[in-house]
């Protein structure tokens, strides 16, 4: 009988809703037949003995879950996300590189280091680009550190801030939209679609507005019912990046479709699967079969 570990990690399994997640696909990795364990950072001595490992915790190369994964591949065990999506997913200028070099379609992107943080060069930018900018710090995740700037002024305010963290910042093009499609991809294959429509008082799928969190709305969508071509650019992405499980943040604006991210080891906890009631199999079947 295969183990199947599931990396949990208790600082940020913040609602009901993750912990529901993980319970189902415990419940469904044993109703395949394999030993379940939930392997918390302090149990991390357990990687070695299981067959498969699943991380559900937040993933960074700076935290306990790189750790993980690493041990999991020195080895030899199938993980999701192996540490090299992890290391490309977390900083975005390694990130969207990656797409560039497969000519995915992006937002017009920049990468501007500290040294061409001129009043000509952003003067350059806007011009180029168009306003307002989108000005990113490359190990942003859930939204954190991305701004939306409208002229000179406001665009030196964030990136002085941001270049204190990084040794680039990255400027991309303002893409209108209400809502983002999120394309999920296993193995390089489709997985799941959903909708996430953006709050009215931000561009954001999760913001902090008058003190307060808000959080996109989540719709799941049946692959009849999206896009063709958003599900293409989807899996180009994902496949730009590597074999394991992906998030593809995607724009859709007058026909055109454009990559906005590619997340590693993506939520599955809010409604995203609820038209692929398969997913954790899959899932599961992946990681034994890889």
């Amino acid at each position: 009988m295969s183990h199947l570990g599931i990396f949990v990690d208790r600082k940020t399994l913040s609602n009901s809703e993750q912990l529901n997640a993980l319970i189902s696909c415990r419940d469904i990795a044993e109703g395949m037949g394999h030993d379940v364990d939930f392997i918390f950072p302090v149990d991390i001595h357990k990687i070695p003995k299981m067959d498969a490992l699943f991380i559900r915790a937040r993933t960074d190369p700076l935290n306990v879950t790189y750790v993980a994964a690493r041990m999991a591949e020195f080895h030899g065990i199938p993980v999701i996300d192996d540490p090299r999506s992890i290391r490309i997913c977390s900083d975005k200028v390694n990130m969207y590189s990656h797409l560039i070099k497969k000519n995915i379609s992006l937002p017009k992107t920049v990468f501007l280091s500290k040294t061409h943080l001129t009043v000509e060069e952003v003067t350059h930018l806007f011009d180029e680009l168009g306003s307002p900018l989108i000005v990113k710090e490359p190990s942003t995740s859930f939204s954190l550190r991305v701004e939306k700037v409208n002229d000179i002024a406001g665009f030196f305010r964030v990136a002085r801030r941001f270049i204190k963290l990084s040794d680039w910042i990255v400027v991309q093009q303002y893409i209108e939209s209400r809502y983002d499609w999120r394309v999920g991809v296993l193995g390089g294959k489709l997985l799941y679609v959903c909708k996430y429509t953006i709050p009215s008082d931000t561009f954001k799928i999760q913001a902090s507005v008058n003190g307060h969190l808000v959080y996109c709305g989540v719709e799941s969508i049946s692959p009849d019912k999206v896009p063709p071509h958003v599900i293409d650019l989807g899996i180009d992405a994902a496949n730009a990046i590597g074999r394991g499980l992906y998030g593809v943040d995607i724009k859709n604006n007058n026909g055109d479709a454009y990559v906005i991210e590619v997340n590693d080891n993506p939520s599955i906890e809010s409604g995203e699967d609820d038209c692929y009631p398969r997913v954790f199999e899959q899932i599961v079947s992946h990681l034994f079969t890889t």
